[in-house]
């Protein structure tokens, strides 16, 4: 398999997701600054353009990152960050899906209208006047998710690590370099983001 790679906080959910799986992906850099994601090269591979995408061994695409890192978990014989059955993998997604939608999203679309104008706003529609409400959006959501922990779970999902806690963990690193920081009264989010910045994955 390999994954065409980039900076970003999405390459590094995906890569963090391996880590912790124990999977070597074969990387391939594509200039994300140089815009190499918009050119007819990388499109033929992925007509969204988007950054990472997995291509396997049989040749097929697969991108988006909670598709790719489920696949990951799907082919990964012992251990797992979904669940081990179906109500544990549904627990999984839907706490996967709160944070995508609820807080991934508006954080990172507050940046793409604003920090991010110059490098995005000729390669996808741009909405500015939404970047300040996208980003009292996340924060609130982000507010609720703290007072979902004080129940003192250590990950978002429970007892256990999940792709929930990758994903955001991976956003929420990216969006305090470009004006977005965690809230220090979310203090339980806040010692939840530094336990699992303190796993080796992180720096995947």
């Amino acid at each position: 398999m390999k994954l065409f790679n980039s900076m970003g906080p999405n390459p590094h959910i995906v890569r963090m997701y391996a880590a912790e799986l124990g999977i070597t992906l074969e990387l391939e850099e594509i200039d994300l600054m140089a815009g190499d994601n918009r050119k007819p090269g990388y499109l033929a591979t992925n007509p969204a353009g988007q950054l990472p995408a997995l291509i396997l061994d049989s040749g097929e695409l697969v991108a988006e990152i909670t598709a790719i890192c489920e696949y990951l978990d799907e082919i990964t014989d012992g251990k797992t960050l979904m669940g081990n059955s179906a109500a544990e993998r549904a627990h999984t997604r839907m706490w996967t899906r709160r944070v995508d939608l609820g807080i991934c999203e508006p954080m990172v679309n507050g940046f793409r209208y604003a920090e991010g104008m110059a490098i995005f706003k000729d390669r996808m529609v741009t909405v500015p006047e939404g970047a300040d409400g996208l980003k009292r959006v996340a924060q609130d959501r982000l507010n609720w998710l703290n007072d979902q922990m004080a129940d003192g779970r250590e990950f978002i999902a429970g007892t256990t690590l999940s792709l929930a806690d990758i994903l955001l963990y991976g956003m929420l690193a990216f969006a305090a370099n470009v004006g977005q920081p965690l809230n220090p009264e979310d203090t339980h989010v806040c010692a939840w983001f530094e336990r699992i910045g303190a796993r080796p994955s992180a720096s995947a």
